[in-house]
């Protein structure tokens, strides 16, 4: 055989090997039922952005990474948290404040940065710590079998002065727009949009704020430029001079992507982190409200061009009951509203439902939540939230302080909840629940046998309708009703990937 003979074969052999992924099974033309479903497969890198914890010198963070485990990923993986310094990515292993804690491998004397927080395996939570005003956003980034559903919290309590109380916040993959109902510019309030940038060029972003009455005028937060590797946070008020009790803050990115969220800090009820709500839709599920709230306010956007009208129902652990006096709430187009709901949830566990009264226009919202009386007060948020879908999962859980709601807003659904081990010890153990159509339960979720430290809560979807769900984490403090609630929307841990066939075919077309 001549040796042009043996190329051509080569050749053809190679075109294979590289084409064969990248076809897709086309159905037959006899009739769509003989397509191939698309798999799920388990992703294999994930990004998530942890924003500067506190400008308090009194603030104490903790951090704590868990990855669930996930079947079929390969075994070989890697995690790791990263300082991003305010202007410019970190040149040395610093962690900006005082850092210890299991994974804490930071050396100045390095010249490669080294990880703030590093997991070791899928399955076992790891924690770290930090203290103090100067502690700087992290860019993490897991691979392998650590990627599915990485998870990290960052939990912040600061003992006095504006925001004290229990800030916590669940470090979010990086993404090009973000809604966040439920800001504030009036006296007394002290709100950051904090923007990081995890990639190797810089990103453009635009802030727009929504009051009462509109969009309200400003410049100043056009084109605002993050570095790479950077955090930026940009103090609300600076924005605009309007003070606004309720407000409305947009981020659309021209180019890059970033992660962002708002610190929203009060002089007299504490404060808390604010993460972006649910994408802008008809419908809208705001979970696990804790039932001992003193007060509830909804705050609902919509950017369409219509007006918006919703039905308000409260899920409730024994059926859905309509708010007294708050049947339904209109939205201006292009306007944000704000509604006092006052003490809603009288006792019992609840979740809100909204739904639109006749055509359905897309909205977003978020509730601030208040606990407490007097100078005991403290506030968190609940914004929209998507459904647990596959599989959700919050991390930094501590014994006798945890609590989980589960709202199914439709059909009954069925729901395990796994508790991982401890970060310094303990086993895990799960329980499976059933949760009625439109009803909301603080379930009394699995810990693990012999905890020590804290550890994880998983919860996925077995069987029935879709599942909301939140996790409330009271703070230390017994003197003061300090509290952080956090949404668990899907992990996202798999993604849909079509089947591919060999098709030699296409070398003779």
């Amino acid at each position: 055989m001549k040796r042009t003979t043996l190329s051509l074969i080569a050749c053809a052999t190679a075109l294979a090997a590289v084409t064969g992924f990248a076809m897709v099974s086309a159905p037959d033309t006899s009739g769509a039922a003989t397509a191939t479903p698309a798999a799920r497969l388990p992703v294999e890198r994930t990004s998530l952005l942890c924003p500067a914890p506190s400008t308090s010198d009194l603030a104490e963070t903790a951090y704590t990474s868990f990855t669930p485990v996930t079947e079929g990923v390969e075994e070989k993986g890697s995690a790791g948290l990263t300082t991003a310094e305010p202007g410019g990515a970190a040149e040395d292993g610093g962690d900006g404040g005082k850092s210890e804690g299991k994974g804490d491998k930071s050396d100045k004397g390095d010249e490669k940065e080294k990880p703030v927080l590093e997991p070791e395996k899928p399955g076992e939570p790891v924690a770290g710590k930090t203290s103090g005003s100067e502690a700087p956003a992290l860019i993490g980034t897991a691979e392998g079998s650590h990627a599915p559903g990485w998870t990290v919290q960052q939990s912040t309590e600061v003992a006095a002065g504006t925001g004290r109380g229990l800030q916590g916040v669940n470090c979010a993959a990086p993404d090009t727009e973000f809604w966040f109902p439920g800001a504030s510019t009036s006296s007394g309030r002290t709100d950051y949009v904090h923007l990081t940038n995890p990639d190797d060029s810089a990103a453009v972003v635009d802030i727009e704020l929504y009051g009462k009455d509109g969009a309200l005028k400003s410049t100043v937060g056009e084109g605002v430029t993050v570095p790479p590797h950077a955090s930026e946070a940009l103090l609300l008020s600076t924005l605009s001079d309007v003070e606004e009790t309720d407000l409305t803050v947009h981020v659309g990115v021209r180019s890059g992507r970033v992660g962002a969220a708002v610190q929203a800090l009060d002089d007299k009820t504490g404060g808390d982190w604010l993460t972006a709500a649910a994408d802008p839709a008809g419908e809208l599920v705001l979970p696990g409200i804790p039932k001992d709230a003193t007060a509830v306010r909804l705050v609902l956007f919509t950017p369409e061009g219509t007006d918006a009208d919703l039905k308000v129902r409260l899920a409730s652990p024994s059926g859905p009951i309509t708010p007294a006096g708050h049947e339904t709430v209109h939205v201006k187009a292009g306007m944000t509203t704000g509604v006092d709901l006052g003490e809603v949830t009288r006792g019992e566990a609840g979740s809100l439902v909204l739904t639109p009264t006749g055509q359905s226009v897309p909205v977003v919202a978020a509730v601030r939540v208040v606990r407490g009386k007097g100078g005991e007060q403290e506030s968190a948020f609940v914004p929209a939230s998507d459904p647990v879908g596959a599989r959700a999962t919050a991390a930094d859980n501590r014994a006798k302080r945890t609590t989980l709601s589960l709202v199914a807003p439709g059909k009954d659904a069925k729901v395990k909840v796994t508790a991982s081990a401890g970060t310094e010890g303990g086993t895990t153990a799960t329980k499976t629940y059933t949760v009625k159509g439109g009803t909301t339960q603080d379930v009394d979720a699995p810990v693990p046998a012999g905890l020590k430290g804290t550890y994880a809560l998983t919860v996925e979807t077995v069987s029935g309708g879709p599942v909301h769900a939140s996790r409330t984490l009271t703070g230390s403090d017994e003197d003061v009703a300090s509290f952080t609630v956090q949404t668990l929307p899907d992990d996202r841990g798999t993604v849909s990937v079509p089947r591919a066939d060999e098709d030699l075919s296409v070398l003779q077309r």
